[in-house]
C-alpha cells in the first residue's frame, strides 16, 4: 500500500499463504488456504502473539517459544520508508507460512529483537453501515466533504457514497505528521482512514469516528464548488461535481427510491415491461413539440411517448407498462419544463375511465409510501415537510373538468372553460387539497386524438389529470382510449395526422379490440414533489433545457 507522508500507518493488507503449511501444534489448522489480513502497528514495540483469528491457526506462537523467531525477520529502510519489509519465511516447530506486505512506515527500528503483534482484522466498511460496528476500528474509503478545526482537533467530514461521517482526530492521540496531515487536506481530496465508531448523537448521522489513520489517495486543488452559494447557471456548468452536494445526493437517492416503487409496483401486479423505441415515425400527439432528426433517407421523431406502442403490446400481454426517457421541444424555459425526462406508462386492457384512476391514485400512494420508508434520513435533509407526504393515502378527490374551473375562478385565477390548464390553473386547483386531486372529462379539444369520448356529452374526452398539492403542478396525464375504428379513422383526419403512418396502430382496432385505458406518469415532476423543491432540474442528474445541453 503507498503511504503519502502520513506518519504512522497503522494498516498493512498482508497475504498469509497456508499452501505448504503442516498440520500440529503450534502450525497452521487449514492448510492450502490463503486469507488476507489486516493488523495494527503498535506505538510500542511487542512480540507476535497471533495471527488471523478466521483461520484459527498460528495460536501460541510468542518469542519466548521461539527463540529463532526474529532470525525469521527481514527488515530493510528506504529513507524512513519500509519496502517489502516483513517476511516470515520458515521457523522451527511451526507452519511454512509466509507474510508479505507492500509497504508501511514505522516510528521504531526493527532491526532490533523486537516483532510485532497482529492485534485482530480491521473490517472495511461503508458510512451507512458504521452502525453495525461501534466500537471497533473500520476502513473508510472516501473524500473530504469539509473540515474545521479548533485548537488541537481537526473534525473531517468524510463522505463515502453511502453518507457522510464525521471523523475526530486529537493531537497526541496519533503521529504527528498524521495531524499535520489532516490539517493540510483539501475539499475533496480522495483519502483513506481508519478510526474507531463511536455513538454520538450529536454527531452527523449519529455516529463519528475516532480516527487514528490517514492516507492521501490524491490531494485536489482548488475545487471550483466551495460550500457557499453560486448562481443556477453555475452550478449546471459544473452539474458533474454539483452531483456530490449534501442536497443532490440525497436528491438522486430519492429518485431512486421512486424508480425501484415504480417497477416494484408493477411486477408485484404481474404487470409485463415492454421497452419502446425512442425513433418514431410518427407523433403521438401532434408534431410541434417533436425532435425531427435524419434517420438514412427518411425522417423521423424522438419519441415524446411510448403510449402507442403500449396499448399494442396490452393487446398481447393485457397488463403492461413502459418506463424509459422521452423528448419534448417544448421552447419553454418554467421550472416545470425539461426537453428530456422519464416517463412511466402502464396500458391495460379492459380498462375504462374509472379503472384507470384506480389504478393511478393506489400507484401515487405506493410511491409516497416506498419513498416515506426508505428514504426519510433524505427527506430531511433536504428540509421536506414529511407530515405532507405522510398526508397522502388514498382516496384521493376527483372533480370534473367544470368543477375544476369553478374552483380555480373561486380562488382568484381567471380560467375560461374550455382552455387547458397552465401553471398558475394547476397551482391555485392544487392548493386546495392536501392530497393529489383528480380532474376528469376535459373539453376534446384540449386532448390528443386517441381519447374515447364520453357518450353522454361528446365535447368531453375521457381523459384524467392528476395535479399534485403544494402548487407542484400535473404529475399524470391518462384516459380511457378510443377502441372504435371508424372513430379513430375520423379523428386521425380531423387531427390532420398522415394516415399512413398509423396503419398499424389501426390495426389493433381492426383485430379484437376491446376497451382499453391508461396513463403517463412524469418521474422528474413527481420527485420534484416528493422533495419539495423548486425546479425539475434538479431531479435529474443532467438536465436537457431549452438553453442548457452541457455537460
Amino acid at each position: 500500500m503507498s503511504v503519502q507522508k502520513a506518519g504512522i500507518l497503522r494498516i498493512i493488507r498482508l497475504q498469509v499463504d497456508f499452501s505448504s503449511a503442516k498440520s500440529g501444534r503450534g502450525a497452521c489448522k487449514n492448510p492450502g488456504k490463503t486469507a488476507p489480513v489486516t493488523v495494527t502497528v503498535p506505538a510500542v514495540p511487542r512480540i507476535l502473539t497471533c495471527s488471523h483469528p478466521a483461520a484459527g491457526c498460528w495460536t501460541g506462537l510468542r518469542r519466548p517459544q521461539h527463540g529463532r523467531l526474529k532470525q525469521a525477520i527481514s527488515v530493510h529502510y528506504l529513507r524512513g520508508r519500509l519496502k517489502n519489509c516483513l517476511k516470515i519465511q520458515r521457523h522451527p516447530g511451526h507452519a511454512r507460512g509466509k507474510i508479505i506486505c507492500k509497504a508501511f512506515r514505522v516510528p521504531y527500528n526493527l532491526a532490533t529483537q523486537n516483532c510485532f503483534q497482529v492485534l485482530r482484522t480491521m473490517t472495511e466498511t461503508t458510512v451507512n453501515k458504521l452502525r453495525e460496528h461501534v466500537g471497533e476500528e473500520v476502513v473508510v474509503k472516501g473524500w473530504l466533504y469539509n473540515k474545521r478545526s479548533k485548537g488541537k482537533i481537526h473534525f473531517l467530514l468524510i463522505r463515502d457514497g453511502t453518507g457522510i461521517v464525521q471523523g475526530v482526530m486529537v493531537k497526541g492521540g496519533l503521529p504527528d505528521e498524521t495531524f499535520q496531515l489532516g490539517g493540510r487536506v483539501t475539499q475533496e481530496s480522495s483519502l483513506v482512514v481508519t478510526g474507531t465508531v463511536r455513538k454520538d448523537d450529536r454527531a452527523p448521522g449519529g455516529y463519528e469516528l475516532e480516527l487514528r489513520g490517514l492516507e492521501i489517495i490524491q490531494m485536489a486543488k482548488d475545487y471550483p464548488i466551495a460550500l457557499q452559494s453560486h448562481g443556477p447557471d453555475f452550478l449546471l456548468d459544473h452539474r458533474h461535481l454539483w452531483l456530490r452536494s449534501r442536497n443532490q445526493h440525497a436528491i438522486m437517492r430519492v429518485r431512486h427510491a421512486a424508480v425501484k416503487a415504480i417497477r416494484d409496483f408493477f411486477d408485484e401486479r404481474d404487470f409485463v415491461l415492454i421497452d419502446t423505441p425512442i425513433f418514431t415515425p410518427a407523433a403521438c400527439e401532434g408534431t410541434s413539440t417533436l425532435f425531427e432528426v435524419k434517420y438514412f433517407d427518411d425522417k423521423a421523431y424522438l419519441a415524446q411517448s411510448g403510449q402507442l406502442y403500449g396499448e399494442a403490446a396490452a393487446m398481447a400481454h393485457r397488463k403492461i407498462y413502459c418506463f424509459g426517457p422521452t423528448f419534448r421541444a417544448e421552447k419553454s424555459k418554467t421550472r416545470r419544463h425539461l426537453t428530456e425526462f422519464w416517463m412511466v406508462e402502464p396500458e391495460v386492457a379492459f380498462l375504462d375511465l374509472d379503472g384507470v384512476m384506480d389504478l393511478a391514485e393506489e400507484f401515487v400512494e405506493y410511491i409516497v409510501q416506498f419513498v416515506l420508508k426508505t428514504r426519510r434520513v433524505e427527506l430531511e435533509t433536504l428540509g421536506r415537510d414529511i407530515s405532507k407526504l405522510e398526508a397522502v393515502g388514498r382516496p384521493f378527490p376527483r372533480i370534473t373538468y367544470t368543477e375544476a374551473v369553478e374552483k380555480i375562478n373561486a380562488a382568484g385565477v381567471e380560467m375560461e372553460w374550455g382552455n387547458d390548464f397552465g401553471a398558475p390553473q394547476e397551482t391555485a386547483l392544487g392548493r386546495r387539497y392536501d392530497r393529489p386531486v383528480m380532474v376528469h372529462r376535459w373539453p376534446a379539444r384540449t386532448k390528443a386524438f386517441y381519447m374515447k369520448r364520453d357518450s353522454q356529452d361528446e365535447r368531453l374526452a375521457l381523459g384524467v389529470d392528476m395535479i399534485a398539492p403544494e402548487g407542484y403542478g400535473e404529475l399524470i396525464g391518462g384516459a380511457q382510449r378510443e377502441d372504435d375504428l371508424e372513430t379513430l379513422e375520423k379523428r386521425i383526419a380531423e387531427y390532420n395526422l398522415p394516415r399512413e403512418a398509423f396503419e398499424w396502430y389501426l390495426d389493433l382496432r381492426r383485430y379484437g379490440t376491446v376497451p382499453h385505458g391508461g396513463f403517463g406518469l412524469g418521474l422528474e415532476r413527481t420527485v420534484t414533489w416528493l422533495c419539495g423543491i423548486e425546479h425539475l432540474r434538479e431531479t435529474i442528474p443532467f438536465p436537457r433545457m431549452l438553453y442548457r445541453l452541457y455537460p
